[in-house]
C-alpha cells in the first residue's frame, strides 16, 4: 500500500503506480533478510525511486517529440511542478520529504529506511520543505506538521 501511494503521488496514474509498487515489493522479497525490519519504508523508498525514473523517461521522450505537450489539467501541471522541485532537492532531503510527507511514514520508520538517525530525518525534511517553499512559491503553502 505504501509503495502504491508513493508511486501515485509522483506519477498520478494508477496503473503505473501499481507497477512501481509491484516491482518494489518484488525487490523487497528478493532481499527480505536485509529489509524485513523496515520493509514498508524500504518499499516506499524504492517505489518512489522507480516512479521518479518513469517521470525522467517520459520527459526524455517528450523532448524528442516534434510537437510540445500541452498540459490542460491543472492537477497534472501541479504534479509536474512538484516532481521537478523534488528532483532539484539533494537526494537526502528528497528522500526525507517523500517518505515523511508523501508516503506518510513516521520519523522513526523514515530513519530506518534512510539508515540514519531520527534527528537527521528531521533536519533533512525541514531543509527540504524550506527549499520546496522557496521553489514552488506561496501558492503551494507547504505546512510543516
Amino acid at each position: 500500500m505504501v509503495g502504491y501511494r508513493a508511486g501515485y503521488a509522483v506519477l498520478g496514474r494508477r496503473a503505473e503506480a501499481e507497477d512501481c509498487a509491484q516491482e518494489a515489493t518484488a525487490r523487497a522479497l528478493a532481499r527480505w533478510s536485509r529489509v524485513e525490519d523496515h520493509a514498508a519504508a524500504w518499499v516506499a523508498r524504492v517505489a518512489t525511486n522507480l516512479a521518479l525514473d518513469r517521470v525522467r523517461k517520459l520527459e526524455r521522450q517528450r523532448r524528442h517529440e516534434t510537437r510540445p505537450a500541452l498540459v490542460d489539467d491543472p492537477v497534472a501541471a501541479n504534479r509536474h511542478d512538484l516532481v521537478a522541485a523534488l528532483r532539484a532537492l539533494p537526494a537526502r532531503q528528497r528522500e526525507a520529504v517523500v517518505l515523511r510527507y508523501i508516503v506518510d511514514l513516521s520519523e522513526h520508520d523514515t530513519a530506518q529506511a534512510m539508515s540514519c538517525a531520527v534527528g537527521t530525518v528531521k533536519s533533512a525534511a525541514a531543509r527540504g520543505l524550506e527549499r520546496l517553499r522557496t521553489t514552488l512559491g506561496p501558492a503551494w503553502a507547504l505546512e510543516q506538521p
